[in-house]
């Protein structure tokens, strides 16, 4: 009897060993790479989820700042499983404020008839805009993607995450913004970059930290850079600067952002390159005249008085920004103090629209591609932007959960369980990017198809024709208005001139 116990636990160790071995050496997974045999049993609760949560935990739509049911679509995107739904909605669309309709037209978009969602062609929705155009910059071009990567800096992120994102970047193909960390070698994969600038000018900074742009020229030169952002604030932390601290700081991370190894690396709230508004429009000329690079602003909305400010300075010269991204106060890409994470800043709704029609009573829309940016990389919250005036939307959180992110919430700690946001070598190991690049290429494909799937419903070819009208947000009561009247803009705002619209028409024909 005790031999067939130590045969069995002789064969119940091989088995477990198979599985270790299995485990660490898998590439699918960086939960079960990092912590094999223990992970399986995330994979066996997630599989039961639905049951467990109808009775005892959570329902789909409870978790924050994703739900149950949104990280579901990202996840069967990116791995391109069924992303659909069964037994219809579980929203409360009835009594809940502000929960909006997609208004669908009597007579679809052609390409609609048929379409598979969430599987097209990989250039299916360039943006409706020619990116530096409406200022003549010598290297304007047409974004290939209306969905980008937005700025996750390496640092922040694990280079093994950075990496994945820039080779999902070149298959999708779109855009990845750098962050404010400088250019890195994860970054130079193939995918285009937006090289943004921060107020720390890591990566462009002389050995005083000011703002060198013989530095920024030899960073561009080392890869596809297609477009500067000077990042003004971000909406998870405006009003403060950032910080790396002294333990994180490994000598890649500090030789890329041009600072000592070792100690912490402070981010200023504000530049000291310009001042005031006119100083940031003349910064912003200089920067596009001497690289020919078309040259935006990141920022998140609070006091009006700027957006004014800009407006008529843009006015006087003709010079300014060539795109703008707004990013809501709900954005989370960077560890904040609470109490700015909650309350600081407009949320993406409001500060976009806010921003939108300062220069649509300027007559200025068509001078700016105008860039969303928080919590905007699903479906319907994507094409409501587009719907206010966006061009372009970017996704952050969402391409970090393509790509592995379980929303564990341990990005500020170093301890992020699938590598992602950590530089624990042990952890970061257990991301591969080969096999999470082909799952955030495959993410960024199903978002567009959906985008563009939506806007066929409404009955135009591109989400940037979606006008406000066609949203309609409900209230209390069974009482509803559009968001054209909830955010007072003029149908006129939302215009499109006949030679764009004839241009994208064509794009898609």
């Amino acid at each position: 009897m005790s031999r067939r116990r130590e045969r069995a636990a002789a064969a119940g160790a091989i088995a477990l060993a198979g599985v270790v071995a299995y485990d660490l050496v898998q590439r699918r997974h960086a939960i079960l790479r990092n912590f094999p045999v223990i992970g399986h049993f995330r994979y066996i609760l997630e599989e039961v989820g639905p049951e467990l949560r109808q009775y005892i935990v959570t329902s789909n739509n409870e978790e924050r700042p994703f739900s149950r049911d949104e990280r579901s679509w990202i996840y069967a995107s990116s791995k391109h499983e069924i992303n659909t739904v069964g037994f219809g909605s579980d929203n409360e669309m009835e009594f809940t404020p502000g929960y909006f309709i997609v208004k669908p037209a009597p007579r679809p978009w052609p390409r609609a008839t048929g379409a598979a969602v969430g599987a097209p062609p990989e250039n299916l929705l360039p943006c409706g805009k020619v990116l530096g155009a409406s200022h003549g910059r010598r290297h304007a071009f047409r974004p290939p993607s209306a969905v980008n990567i937005s700025g996750m800096s390496f640092g922040a992120l694990s280079g093994n995450a950075v990496q994945a994102l820039n080779r999902g970047a070149a298959a999708a193909p779109c855009l990845q913004n750098t962050g404010e960390g400088g250019l890195a070698p994860h970054h130079l994969h193939g995918g285009e970059l937006v090289f943004q600038i921060g107020t720390g000018y890591f990566g462009c900074r002389d050995a005083q930290g000011r703002f060198s742009l013989e530095r920024l020229q030899e960073r561009i030169a080392e890869g596809p850079v297609r477009a500067l952002e000077i990042k003004l604030s971000q909406g998870a932390k405006p009003g403060v600067g950032g910080l790396v601290p002294a333990a994180k700081m490994t000598p890649e991370i500090a030789r890329i952002r041009g600072v000592e190894p070792g100690r912490d690396c402070l981010s200023p709230a504000t530049h000291s390159a310009f001042g005031g508004v006119d100083e940031l429009v003349a910064f912003v000329e200089l920067l596009a005249a001497e690289t020919g690079l078309p040259v935006g602003i990141k920022s998140a909305v609070g006091q009006q008085r700027f957006w004014d400010d800009l407006v008529r300075a843009m006015q006087a010269t003709g010079g300014g920004p060539d795109f703008i991204t707004i990013d809501g106060g709900e954005g989370g890409t960077g560890a904040a103090p609470l109490a700015f994470a909650d309350h600081v800043s407009m949320p993406f709704k409001l500060g976009f629209s806010r921003v939108f029609a300062t220069f649509a009573q300027a007559g200025m829309t068509e001078d700016v591609v105008f860039i969303g940016s928080a919590k905007l990389g699903l479906p319907a919250a994507g094409l409501f932007a587009f719907g206010l005036g966006a061009d372009m939307v970017n996704v952050g959180r969402e391409a970090m959960m393509s790509i592995g992110c379980i929303q564990a919430q341990r990005c500020h700690t170093g301890r992020c369980p699938t590598g992602v946001a950590t530089q624990n070598p042990w952890l970061v190991g257990g991301l591969d990017p080969a096999s999470k690049s082909e799952r955030c290429a495959t993410y960024v494909r199903a978002l567009r198809g959906e985008l563009l799937a939506l806007a066929s419903t409404c009955g135009v070819p591109h989400p940037s024709l979606v006008t406000p009208d066609m949203l309609e947000l409900l209230d209390e009561g069974f009482t509803a208005m559009t968001a054209e009247e909830r955010f007072g803009y003029f149908p006129a705002w939302r215009s499109v001139p006949d030679a764009r619209r004839t241009e994208i028409e064509r794009l898609f024909a």
